[in-house]
């Protein structure tokens, strides 16, 4: 697709949520109380040990997040050794301000690297999905990689959390609903997921695809994937539902989180802006 195809039209942790299933405890939280703003970065597939990786990884430190969303994938089967030699040196500067979901390369060996390695990083067991404030909003971190149909513990659990009134909430798994990439492209198994956070939540991120792609507003919601952590990047075909998307350069998403909105932009390796604008909200007030 080459390099961007235009937009149309032109983020520490406040607090935490209840995390996982009953039982598990939350994220970890910073110190301090719930905050009217939050700098919040979101990118996967970019724990590979490359040099790449840890370029994306030192864009985002330079932008002194709040939190990272960290959306899968820790190459190349998220061994103990894996998360050491390839996710620590880049990523792992910001592993106490990070809010993980897991990915396919990661979760079948989540046992002996992905558990521990979090455990240790946050200083408490992390659920298989969870959730937590900040900025104004609820982030649901949700487990693409585990039962997410409808019935299953997961999607109870999430159904539960979606109760509450108002739209202010961002959602965030690795294996994207939608995709324009040639290389996984749209994932229906999501689909539950999709169809349960309808007019509940506003935001929707997703790695697994190397590339960056937003889509356009969907039943109320907008799509993002923000795959371009450093591993080998994957083309983006064209596509009428996409409103912005880049195939041939790193980068990640930044969020600018307030009450009612959200500030959005994709920045790319050299602190770039390629993409920008604003997704806003009902809360639930």
């Amino acid at each position: 697709m080459g390099a961007v195809l235009a937009a149309v039209g032109a983020m520490a942790l406040a607090s935490c949520g209840s995390g996982g299933p009953p039982g598990q405890p939350p994220a970890a939280a910073a110190a301090g109380g719930p905050s009217r703003h939050a700098v919040v970065w979101a990118v996967g597939d970019g724990a590979d040990g490359s040099e790449d990786g840890r370029r994306v990884a030192a864009r985002i430190a330079a932008g002194h997040p709040d939190r990272l969303l960290y959306l899968g994938d820790v190459y190349e089967k998220g061994t103990r050794k894996d998360f050491a030699e390839h996710y620590a040196p880049g990523y792992g500067r910001l592993a106490a301000r990070t809010a993980p979901t897991p990915g396919n390369h990661d979760w079948p060996n989540h046992a002996t690297g992905y558990d521990p390695y979090w455990r240790h990083a946050l200083g408490r067991t992390l659920g298989p999905w969870y959730a937590f404030r900040a900025g104004g909003w609820e982030l649901l971190s949700v487990n693409s990689e585990v039962d997410h149909d409808p019935g299953s513990a997961q999607l109870r659990w999430l159904r539960g959390r979606l109760r509450a009134p108002g739209t202010c909430r961002i959602a965030f798994w690795h294996r994207p609903r939608f995709s324009a990439s040639t290389h996984h492209g749209d994932q229906g198994d999501m689909e539950p997921v999709w169809n349960a956070l309808r007019g509940h939540a506003r935001i929707v991120l997703g790695g697994h695809d190397h590339d960056m792609q937003r889509f356009r507003p969907a039943d109320g919601l907008t799509q993002f994937v923000s795959g371009a952590g450093g591993a080998e990047r994957y083309p983006v075909r064209r596509d009428s539902r996409l409103a912005f998307a880049a195939d041939n350069t790193l980068g990640a998403l930044r969020l600018d989180l307030r009450p009612g909105r959200a500030s959005y932009a994709f920045v790319d390796v050299g602190g770039r802006v390629l993409d920008r604008g604003t997704v806003r909200c009902r809360t639930g007030r």
